[in-house]
């Protein structure tokens, strides 16, 4: 029987690294085994995962070496980053030069980099439609990501590049859920207008990816987006409906009033829906569900994973 092939995992204790370290180790009949890197060997997270039978070492996004290091004798490597801890589109394309860099240095015969779209490719910089973020970014951690995907490619990898959606689990952790207005109704708000949002569970996004690497190469060289639907804010409106058992509301603002909200990232976020409205063709089309539903045949639609976190998503 041949040895399993390594699969390193940054982000392992994170969502869509958790979501692929936990794809593999809950499949018995895997070609692949798991390095599950994290800076905290000893949180409970990376624990949980040494449990179910990976490998976790320690490892920092920020620290070159370290990468090269735990890298070493893995077949593929799963690069991503998180903004959301920084705020800052530099400190991504950082980290993910020392990503690519380590990779190269360590032979990884397979890279998948979680990245999104440079949107100033489809909205020039000093458009006046949406204001400029640190000096140089309609959305950082869009265009950061995007900006690092030729970092990945300079370093002659055997790269799959993957397109994320946004997350539903946003609707549990992010505060994004169903609100109670002034008048006791339960809304959504998004300033999206009607335009369709892709949206996908993050441990789908896991899935996905494992459906890369077990595709060996058919991948490579590809850039792959996956989403598990697209919905305009009354059809997720309508499914918190369902849910819920009473009416909840879509409130389409505009991207002006969302960026005025003034909780951290509302800028960065208002920015973001907006570019997902203007450009809805050009992102929905690049977010083939058909083609995530041949990598993660288990994918979840909104309502599945709607009944599935029913216990988990606040109503405020």
């Amino acid at each position: 029987m041949s040895p399993k092939k390594l699969i390193a995992v940054t982000g392992a204790t994170g969502a869509q690294g958790g979501g692929l370290a936990r794809a593999i180790l809950n499949d018995p009949s895997s070609e692949f085994r798991v390095r599950a890197i994290t800076r905290d060997v000893n949180s409970d997270k990376a624990k949980e995962l040494a449990r179910l039978g990976a490998e976790v070492v320690a490892g920092d996004v920020d620290d070159e070496a370290s990468l090269v290091k735990a890298f070493e004798g893995a077949h593929g490597v799963f690069c991503v980053t998180f903004f959301w801890h920084h705020f800052w589109a530099a400190q991504e394309i950082a980290q993910a030069a020392n990503m690519a860099a380590a990779a190269k240095k360590a032979s990884v015969r397979h890279v998948i980099w979680s990245s999104l779209e440079d949107t100033r490719r489809y909205l020039p910089i000093d458009d006046p439609r949406m204001p400029t973020l640190q000096e140089k970014y309609n959305v950082p951690h869009f265009d950061g990501k995007g900006e690092a995907d030729n970092l990945f490619r300079a370093q002659g990898l055997s790269l799959t590049i993957l397109l994320t959606s946004f997350y539903w689990d946003n609707f549990i952790f992010f505060g994004l859920g169903p609100k109670k207005g002034e008048d006791g109704r339960l809304a959504i708000t998004f300033p999206m207008g009607s335009a369709k949002l892709p949206g996908i569970s993050a441990e789908d996004i896991g899935k996905c990816a494992y459906g890369i690497f077990r595709a060996g190469g058919e991948y490579i060289g590809k850039t792959v987006g996956v989403a598990g639907g697209h919905l305009t804010g009354t059809e997720m409106s309508e499914g918190f409906s369902r849910l819920f058992g009473q009416p909840v509301g879509y409130n389409a603002v505009d991207p002006d009033l969302y960026r005025s909200f003034g909780f951290p990232g509302a800028d960065e976020m208002g920015n973001m829906f907006q570019f997902k409205r203007d450009f809805e063709r050009e992102f929905v089309g690049a977010r083939d569900l058909n083609v995530a539903r041949k990598l993660n045949p288990e994918l979840q639609s909104f309502d599945v994973w709607l009944d599935q976190n029913r216990e988990r998503i606040p109503q405020e």
